[in-house]
Formats: structure tokens, C-alpha cells, sequence
């Protein structure tokens, strides 16, 4: 069993950034890749990024370029900078742990957190 509890959530201003963790106990860390996904009120949970335990990245298309994931196996954390947030950004944002392939795909994830709040005001 892995427990995921995420953190970093808040309340910001458009173009502002935020840092988000996801400190990770339970079964082996650095093994398994780690995703980031997010749901916004109304609607599905869409992908966001993901890192192997090698360190190789993936991201969503909303997000490319604006965040960042990143892995401290020392530490069992996987961190998402956020940067040039917009209002659409606004969502809870969830990790998840267990996926070994298609990273990008909510359902081939087998552990979450509880998510935290992301809210980025005009």
C-alpha cells in the first residue's frame, strides 16, 4: 500500500507561480513513476504530467511549458512547479502512484492522494 499526501495549494494571482508536493510512504518509492493530475469543478480529471522513476517527463498539452515535475527519491517526494498560471488553471490537483505504462491515463494509476486546491483569480 502507498499513502500520497499532496501540498503546496493555495490561492494566487494570474501570471503568479506555486509549487506543489507529493510526499509518498508506504511500498518502494522511487520505483514507479508518479503522475499529476487535476479536476476542476464540473468537470473530468485530466492529466497534467508524470515522471518516470528514471527522471524522463511527460506533460499535458494545457500545460507544456509553463510546468515543471521534478523527483526526490531521498525525500519519496515528487514536486510540480507551476508558472504563468492562469484562471483555467484554477482545480483541485491530485498525484497518483502505481501506473508502469501510458502515464497520460488516469485509470492505469492504482494509488491517490486527497488533491489540493489550486486557485488562480483574474
Amino acid at each position: 500500500q502507498v499513502q500520497l499526501v499532496e501540498s503546496g495549494g493555495g490561492l494566487v494571482q494570474a501570471g503568479g507561480s506555486l509549487r506543489l508536493s507529493c510526499a509518498a510512504s508506504g511500498r518502494t518509492f522511487s520505483s514507479p513513476a508518479m503522475g499529476w493530475f487535476r479536476q476542476a469543478p464540473g468537470k473530468e480529471r485530466d492529466f497534467v504530467a508524470a515522471i518516470t522513476s528514471v527522471g524522463n517527463t511527460y506533460y499535458g498539452d494545457a500545460t507544456k511549458g509553463r510546468f515543471t515535475v521534478s523527483r526526490d527519491n531521498s525525500k519519496n517526494t515528487v514536486y510540480l512547479q507551476m508558472n504563468s498560471l492562469k484562471p483555467e488553471d484554477t482545480a483541485v490537483y491530485y498525484c497518483a502512484t502505481g501506473a508502469s505504462r501510458r502515464l497520460w491515463v488516469l485509470g492505469e494509476y492504482a494509488y491517490w492522494g486527497q488533491g489540493t486546491q489550486v486557485t488562480v483569480s483574474s
